[in-house]
């Protein structure tokens, strides 16, 4: 039978009244008067009145039992998590201004965190790909371009061809192309590497065209004692992979890149030469997901010889040569830099590179608190000034007590279950922003202070694109947020090209209350397949519409194979493929991480796309007189849509299509008859075509 969540008492007040007054002639025969006006009657309204509020009381009893469940199993409510965004900073301050993390940017009273040092020079840079035509020239045209050549100018020529050959072997002798270029605005086609004809994606260092005498090379020396680098934004295209183009979680690494920076003179044999870049910082993953690439340039003389090299006439933007850019901004190049994959792998396809970029997340450092003196007694909780408190990746909460006159650290762990009364041990709720101690507490007078933290997140940092235009300002709260750092007057303008994403609000009680019977059920691991589709579902900066567990699949060879575990995810949305949605590669990578920390070690798990087969219905049908025809038609494409859909609240059973089931022409007629204006179905025929890419 079903758990039913008793309602204990559901007298209302009107129930309450008729109740009491009901008894009156039972207890009181004499009392004859019961219209409103008696004063007795108002007596008996009242405590009706007082009755339904006592009710209303003892009706949450099991609501708070249900709470208290919650604290005694320890489970606290998971935090909020905060947006990330990329501002690309512009300046025309010769010498460069300095960014430090911790600087804080607004966009109107959210608040971000700069969290990376960064030099903000007044360059500007237009990326480019040599993007391969799909027609390719005859053999009869190619030797008939060739001979036409000077002959100075046919040896240069070949000279660079096979070396370029023999660098990456398998190129084509003549590969024609269309210069691809990436706008600062964002909004030109996203450019894929593997199309290119040289798998290398050239960017242009630009000079400023509001300072023409400006010497790069003499002004990024300028700066003593200033990291002389150069920060580079990237935003991918999303990526929606097949089922044999995922990897096993936890499996490869980000590619191996090789950036280099061109220089103005040729070499000995006519050819192009370039200067290695050392890669400073690089939280992109090769490229293959937001964020940037600091690279550091040399100091000194070496930074003097980059510059743009002169192709002999017919030769520029072919072989090792740069592209040969064909505007007014052809004028401003410093100079060329140029990155591939190493390592062979396939990069983009990339949707915009931007330089000066400040990357940002939506959290504020709070300032040291001192939260109070002990007493002594076990399981003491203190409150923090400010919550939710965010994960820091380099450092648990810096707490520390008073014993003795001397400060000493303890230790945040993660449950109190195996610390004794000798440990210095203490848990932190983020959500609720509070530390807890166990048996081995704080004594009488001995004070707890917390060192700098973070805090903040939420769904409201996803802001729209432009809105982050203005360094941090102290805003009105009786208690100041951090000590504020921001770079004031400096000529910086900031801007977002991209919308702020990631920020996710903090569970609510519901949501955690139905999250009990599922963790007492996995007790903090994946074993069954209904442990991993419900952790899924529960990735917290993925949305997911459905989760299904394969087990013993091996996704790669789409066979059965012991100790493999494939988890198929739908997405809430995918704007390409509404009826048929699939994950890109960031959502499959976000649970991959987040299911591999409850995973069985012996177990190798996939989370992988689902394939769809494309399905075409032909259905003929009598329609009743005084409908109209398009009106039921469209009525039974809808229905038929709905009930084929892989996505919840549809499907046969409401909860999508089930994987594998196959479609009976008998069910989709009952399907269609369903509809209002329907007199019958005449035909209907099944018709299954190629696998929908």
């Amino acid at each position: 039978m079903p758990l039913i969540t008793p309602v204990l008492d559901d007298r209302d007040f009107e129930s309450l009244f008729a109740e009491l007054r009901a008894r009156i002639p039972v207890y009181n025969p004499q009392w004859t008067d019961h219209l409103d006006s008696d004063p007795a009657i108002t007596l008996l309204q009242l405590f009706a009145y007082m009755g339904e509020g006592l009710q209303f009381r003892l009706n949450q009893v099991p609501e708070a039992t249900q709470l208290a469940f919650l604290r005694l199993l320890d489970l606290p409510l998971r935090p909020a998590r905060p947006a990330t965004a990329l501002v690309r900073a512009v300046s025309e301050a010769e010498v460069g201004v300095s960014v430090y993390a911790g600087d804080q940017i607004q966009a109107g009273a959210t608040v971000f965190t700069v969290t990376q040092d960064a030099t903000v020079w007044p360059l500007d840079c237009v990326a480019v790909a040599r993007v391969r035509q799909i027609a390719q020239p005859t053999a009869q045209a190619l030797q008939g371009f060739m001979k036409a050549l000077d002959p100075e100018v046919h040896d240069t020529l070949q000279a660079s061809i096979d070396a370029l050959s023999r660098q990456q072997p398998g190129l084509a002798a003549v590969a024609p192309y269309t210069l691809h270029r990436l706008e600062a605005d964002g909004r030109s086609e996203p450019v894929d590497l593997g199309q290119t004809v040289d798998n290398c994606l050239w960017i242009a260092l630009l000079k400023p065209e509001a300072l023409p005498g400006f010497d790069p090379a003499t002004a990024l020396n300028a700066g003593a004692g200033r990291p002389v680098s150069l920060s580079l934004g990237v935003m991918p295209e999303a990526i929606r992979p097949l089922l044999d183009e995922v990897a096993a979680c936890a499996t490869g690494g980000a590619p191996t890149l090789w950036w280099q920076a061109s220089l103005r003179t040729l070499g000995a044999d006519g050819q192009p030469r370039f200067a290695a870049v050392r890669v400073s910082g690089d939280d992109t993953q090769g490229l293959s997901r937001a964020g940037t690439v600091r690279l550091e340039l040399p100091a000194g003389a070496a930074l003097a010889d980059w510059g743009v090299p002169v192709a002999p006439p017919g030769l520029a933007g072919t072989g090792h040569f740069p592209p040969a850019l064909d505007d007014e901004r052809a004028d401003r190049i410093w100079c060329w830099l140029r990155v591939w994959p190493g390592d062979g792998r396939r990069l983009g396809p990339l949707r915009w590179v931007g330089l000066n970029v400040l990357p940002c997340e939506q959290v504020v450092h709070a300032a040291p608190e001192l939260l109070g003196t002990g007493d002594g007694q076990p399981d003491a909780v203190f409150q923090l000034a400010h919550r939710p408190v965010l994960h820091d990746p380099v450092q648990p909460l810096p707490l520390q007590v008073e014993s003795q006159g001397v400060w000493q650290d303890w230790i945040q762990v993660e449950d109190l279950d195996a610390s004794g009364p000798d440990d210095a041990h203490f848990v932190l709720d983020r959500e609720a922003g509070t530390v807890r101690f166990g048996l081995n507490a704080p004594q009488i007078g001995e004070r707890v202070r917390v060192g700098r933290y973070r805090w903040g997140g939420g769904a409201a940092g996803n802001v729209p694109a432009e809105a982050l235009q203005r360094w941090g300002e102290l805003l009105s709260s009786p208690v100041p947020p951090l000590p504020l750092r921001r770079p004031a007057g400096l000529p910086v303008k900031l801007a977002n090209p991209f919308p702020a994403a990631g920020g996710v609000d903090a569970e609510s009680i519901e949501a955690a209350l139905r999250r009990i019977p599922s963790e007492l059920r996995r007790n903090r691991r994946a074993v069954t397949a209904d442990d991993f589709a419900s952790l899924a579902l529960e990735t917290p900066t993925v949305s997911l519409a459905r989760a299904e567990c394969l087990p013993l699949f091996h996704a790669p060879s789409q066979q059965r194979q012991p100790g493999c575990v494939s988890v198929v995810v739908w997405p809430v949305r995918d704007p390409d493929h509404p009826e048929a949605p699939r994950p890109d590669s960031r959502e499959l990578s976000e649970v991959c991480q987040w299911l591999d920390d409850w995973r069985l070690v012996t177990t190798e798990l996939y989370v992988i796309p689902p394939t769809y087969q494309r399905l075409a219905v032909s259905l003929s049908v009598a329609v009743q007189p005084g409908y109209g025809l398009d009106a039921v038609r469209d009525w039974v494409s809808q229905l038929l849509r709905q009930y084929l859909s892989p996505l919840p609240p549809f499907g046969p059973d409401g909860r999508g299509w089930p994987l594998g089931r196959p479609v009976i022409a008998r069910e989709l007629e009952a399907v269609a008859m369903q509809a209002e204006g329907v007199a019958y179905v005449e035909a209907l025929q099944l018709a299954r075509e190629e696998r929908l890419e």
